[in-house]
């Protein structure tokens, strides 16, 4: 009987296949309409829930957490970021998290591949044109010009799993790679991707032609990318973020953006999402996407199953695969 089974809460829609299995396997109430749980909903389900699997959509902070149940012992992140649960009063309220790691990894790289190269090539002001006032004259030899990204220096931010999953594809596409991390990568890594390591964030940001952020955000994270940091960027740089949108002073992007300090902007993320800042959608300097970068079918079914198993590990007695540790983060 459901009564006899651990109840599992899911505050999104998931792919069928995800919702059918955990059907299966728990007590899982389904989101069926996929509308955003609101805070009354969030902390009626840690109540009454074993198991909550939430998503980056979801706010679970202290507030939440300290209305939560006896039972709620595990909140499955479907999702890699884990910036929006408090991990402190989890930890203190002796509350498991985990996440889904590594199945993102090659989904968000090709969309930031596809992102470097959409401004300099202006991709989607061509195809704004044609879409929107379908009156072309014809191929001209000065029109819609742009620039080649063979040769340029790339620096990514943040060389984890992502990081140098786009490092690979940037080599391949001729970009001089770049990077800072809060840690070095290894030795092999670094000649494997051709990869130029700065100690310092700023000098690197004052170099390179492309900046690419692919750092989780955390409390040090936070403004990485603050104003004082943005305005070391060439003139003639563009920034590409899919990572997490608090990670870049939004409106002093924005102020920059106006005043053609800096090239362009490939934007999949925003600091105050879902809500888009208006000074950037006027631009056609900058290409926005609504958090797209991991959107393959097959992704978010991976996800799912790390979810499963993470899951089941857990109420098995096990310590589950994928569990968040505070400090990782």
């Amino acid at each position: 009987m459901d009564s006899e089974r651990p109840t599992v809460i899911v505050t999104r829609k998931l792919p069928e296949v995800v919702e059918t299995r955990l059907r299966e396997l728990f007590d899982a109430k389904l989101n069926l309409d996929d509308k955003p749980f609101s805070r009354d909903e969030l902390i009626e389900a840690v109540k009454t829930a074993h198991v909550l699997v939430s998503t980056v959509t979801d706010k679970i902070d202290r507030s939440v957490l300290s209305q939560a149940g006896p039972n709620l012992k595990l909140i499955a992140q479907f999702g890699t970021g884990v910036d929006n649960i408090d991990l402190e009063t989890a930890r203190n309220r002796s509350i498991l998290v985990t996440n889904t790691p590594g199945v993102l990894t090659e989904d968000t790289a090709d969309m930031t591949m596809a992102l470097i190269l959409a401004v300099p090539r202006r991709l989607a002001e061509g195809s704004h044109l044609l879409k929107s006032e379908g009156d072309w004259a014809g191929w001209s030899p000065t029109w819609m010009l742009g620039h080649r990204i063979f040769g340029k220096r790339l620096g990514i931010v943040g060389m984890g799993r992502i990081g140098q999953a786009v490092a690979r594809r940037a080599r391949a596409f001729g970009l001089q790679v770049h990077y800072h991390n809060r840690r070095r990568v290894a030795p092999e890594v670094e000649q494997e991707l051709g990869a130029t390591y700065w100690d310092s964030l700023d000098q690197m940001l004052a170099r390179m032609d492309i900046i690419s952020v692919n750092c989780p955000h955390t409390p040090a994270t936070y403004h990485l990318l603050s104003a004082r940091r943005l305005a070391l960027l060439k003139p003639s740089a563009y920034i590409v973020n899919t990572a997490r949108g608090e990670v870049i002073d939004e409106n002093a992007l924005a102020r920059m953006i106006e005043n053609n300090e800096i090239a362009g902007a490939a934007l999949d993320v925003f600091e105050h999402e879902p809500a888009v800042n208006p000074r950037l959608l006027k631009s056609d300097n900058v290409v926005v996407l609504p958090h797209m970068g991991s959107a393959t079918i097959e992704g978010r079914i991976d996800m799912g199953e790390k979810v499963i198993i993470n899951i089941k590990t857990f109420l098995d007695g096990h310590s589950p695969p994928d569990r968040v540790h505070p400090a990782m983060f």
